[in-house]
C-alpha cells in the first residue's frame, strides 16, 4: 500500500484555500459584466471551497477581443528585442514568486508540488528560450528571386493580431503561459480562456506578465465553461491554440476552419513506454514510475501502456510493481510526495471504471486499484494491470489517470506495433542501453515526441525542438521554430529590378521562352536552388 504523507498538526487540510481578498484582486482583471453569473471551484485536495470566479459571457468575449486588438496594433509596433526584454522579466518573476505560484498550481489541480514546480520551471525555460532566439526567429529572410540579382524577395513574419489561448485544468500554469508567451512575442495580443478549474494559478500568471511589463489591454483574461466561453473565444480570434481532449480538439477544429483561421491543437494520447532487452533496469523502473504516474496520471504525454521485452519481463514487473506500491501519496503543500489526487469526481469515476471493467473482463491489478478516502477525496492508488486485452476499455481508451497496462513482447517489432496500434500519436519512451538502437527504434513509431532514457521530459523540456502529436493526437506544434512562427503570418515581398519578367520591347513571345530556356539550364548547371 502506498505510504501517506500527513501530518493535520502542520498540515491541517481543511484550511487548505485562498484568501477572499486575494481571490477578488485576480479575478479584477477578468472581463465580465455579471450578466453570465459566477460559478464555484473547490480543491480537489479536499474538496473544499476555492473561489467564486465571474463567468464572462459572449458579450465579454467580443468586448475582450476588442480591446486586445486596439492594444495589439501599438505592441506590434514595438521592436522585438523589447518584447523579449517582458519575457526575461516574466522568467526572473516567475523564479521569484514560486510560493504563491507552487500553492495556487497544488490547490487547483490536486498535483504534488514538485510536479507544480515542474510546470513553474517549464514556465521560465519557455521565457527564457524565446527571449533569447525569437528574435532572430522573426527576423526578415532574404531570397533568391526567379532571376539572381534582378529579382529580391524577402520573407517577413507578421503577426495574426488577437491569439485565443484555451487551456486545460490538468496544467494550469504551463499551458495558460508557456502558450501566450511566444504568441505575444511574435506581436499579438492574446485572450486566455482558462479552464475553470485552473483560473485563480492564470490569473496570478497574468498578474505576473503584466508586471513585467506587458501593456495594458494587450493580455485579456475570460472566465468560464467551454461553452459558451471558450467556444466564443474560437469564434472570434485570429488564431486558435488549444489543449484538451480529442473530442472538442475536432470541434475547435471545424470552428476555426469555417473561419478559415489557423489552429494549433494539442490533443488526447495512448502512451507507449518500451523496456528494451538491454535496459538498464534500475532506471527503467524508476522512468517508468514517473513517467506513468507525474501528476496521478492527468498528463497527456505519461504512459498508459509498458511494453517489455520477454527477455526482462520477469526480472522488471516485480521491481517496478514494487516501487509503485511505495509510492508516497499526498494532499499536502508540501515537498516529498510522489502522486496527488484527480481532479473531479468525473476523473475518478472514469479511473475506477476502468480498473472494474478491465478486472470484470480478466485482468490482474498487481498493485492499487482502490480509492483512497484517507488521503483526499478524490485519491485512486497508482494502479498496474497485467492481462489487458482489446476488450476492455482501458487497452485503447485514453484513461487519463493513474492506471498502467503490461504488456509483454518478443521483439523491438512488435513493441512498435502496439505503440502504433492506437489512433493516438502523441508520446513515447524508448528505455534501451544502445541509444542509436533506441533513435531508431524512436524513428518508427508514430508519435509526435519519442523520448529515449525518459519517459517524457527529455522532449518537453528540449523547447528549442518542436512538440506535438501525429494521428488524432492534435495539429500542429509547440516550442522550438514552429511553436513561434505559427502565431505569424508568412508574408513574401519581391522586389523586380531593372526590367520584368516580360519580352524586351520587339522581342517575339517564342524567342523569349528560347533565351528563358537556355537560362533555366545554365541556371541547373551551375546549381543555384
Amino acid at each position: 500500500m502506498p505510504d501517506v504523507i500527513a501530518d493535520p498538526e502542520t498540515d491541517p487540510l481543511a484550511t487548505y484555500a485562498v484568501d477572499p481578498g486575494r481571490v477578488r484582486a485576480l479575478t479584477s482583471r477578468v472581463v465580465a459584466s455579471g450578466e453570465a453569473g459566477e460559478l464555484r471551484t473547490s480543491t480537489p485536495m479536499t474538496g473544499a471551497p476555492l473561489a467564486v470566479l465571474p463567468v464572462s459571457g459572449i458579450r465579454d468575449v467580443e468586448v475582450a477581443v476588442q480591446a486586445a486588438r486596439v492594444a495589439q496594433r501599438a505592441w506590434a509596433a514595438i521592436p522585438v528585442s523589447e518584447r523579449a526584454a517582458v519575457l526575461l522579466r516574466v522568467h526572473d518573476l516567475l523564479l521569484g514568486r514560486q510560493p504563491e505560484l507552487l500553492d495556487l498550481v497544488q490547490l487547483e489541480s490536486g498535483k504534488t508540488r514538485a510536479q507544480a514546480f515542474e510546470e513553474l520551471g517549464d514556465c521560465a525555460v519557455v521565457a527564457r528560450h524565446y527571449a533569447r532566439r525569437g528574435p532572430g526567429l522573426l527576423r526578415d529572410v532574404n531570397h533568391v528571386g526567379i532571376v539572381p540579382l534582378l529579382s529580391r524577395a524577402v520573407e517577413h513574419h507578421r503577426p495574426w493580431g488577437v491569439v485565443g489561448v484555451v487551456s486545460p485544468w490538468n496544467y494550469p500554469l504551463s499551458l495558460a503561459v508557456s502558450d501566450a508567451l511566444p504568441a505575444l512575442l511574435a506581436g499579438n495580443a492574446v485572450v486566455v480562456r482558462p479552464d475553470p478549474q485552473g483560473s485563480l494559478t492564470a490569473l496570478a500568471a497574468v498578474e505576473l506578465m503584466v508586471e513585467a511589463g506587458v501593456p495594458d489591454g494587450l493580455l485579456q483574461v475570460v472566465l468560464g465553461p467551454g461553452e459558451p466561453t471558450g467556444q466564443a473565444v474560437v469564434d472570434r480570434v485570429d488564431y486558435v491554440c488549444f489543449t484538451g481532449s480529442t473530442t472538442t480538439g475536432r470541434r475547435v477544429a471545424q470552428s476555426a476552419a469555417r473561419r478559415l483561421v489557423g489552429a494549433s491543437l494539442e490533443l488526447g494520447g495512448k502512451n507507449t513506454l518500451y523496456v528494451a532487452d538491454d535496459a538498464d533496469l534500475r532506471r527503467a523502473v524508476a522512468g517508468a514510475v514517473k513517467g506513468c504516474f507525474t501528476a496521478a496520471g492527468q498528463l497527456c504525454i505519461s504512459a498508459e501502456r509498458v511494453a517489455v521485452h520477454e527477455a526482462v519481463y520477469d526480472e522488471f514487473v516485480p521491481r517496478f510493481v514494487d516501487a509503485v506500491s511505495r509510492m508516497r501519496l499526498s494532499t499536502g503543500l508540501h515537498w516529498g510526495a510522489d502522486m496527488g489526487s484527480l481532479v473531479s469526481e468525473d476523473q475518478k469515476r472514469r479511473v475506477l471504471d476502468h480498473i472494474e471493467d478491465a478486472v470484470a473482463k480478466g485482468a490482474r491489478v498487481l498493485t492499487g486499484g482502490r480509492a483512497r478516502p484517507d488521503v483526499g477525496p478524490l485519491v485512486v492508488e497508482p494502479t498496474v494491470l497485467e492481462g489487458v486485452t482489446s476488450a476492455m476499455s482501458c487497452r485503447d481508451d485514453e484513461t487519463f489517470g493513474p492506471v498502467v497496462a503490461l504488456y509483454r513482447v518478443a521483439s523491438d517489432d512488435e513493441a512498435v506495433r502496439l505503440a502504433n496500434d492506437t489512433e493516438y500519436g502523441l508520446n513515447a519512451s524508448v528505455w534501451t542501453r544502445d541509444v542509436r538502437r533506441g533513435r531508431e527504434i524512436a524513428a518508427r513509431i508514430q508519435a509526435g515526441t519519442v523520448n529515449v532514457n525518459d519517459g517524457y521530459a527529455a522532449a518537453w523540456g528540449s523547447v528549442a525542438a518542436p512538440m506535438g502529436g501525429m494521428k488524432s493526437s492534435g495539429l500542429g506544434r509547440r516550442h522550438g521554430r514552429e511553436g513561434l512562427l505559427k502565431y505569424t503570418e508568412t508574408q513574401n515581398v519581391t522586389a523586380q529590378h531593372v526590367h520584368g519578367i516580360v519580352p524586351l520591347p520587339g522581342m517575339s513571345d517564342e524567342r523569349f521562352a528560347r533565351v528563358m530556356t537556355r537560362a533555366l539550364k545554365i541556371l541547373k548547371a551551375v546549381r543555384l536552388p
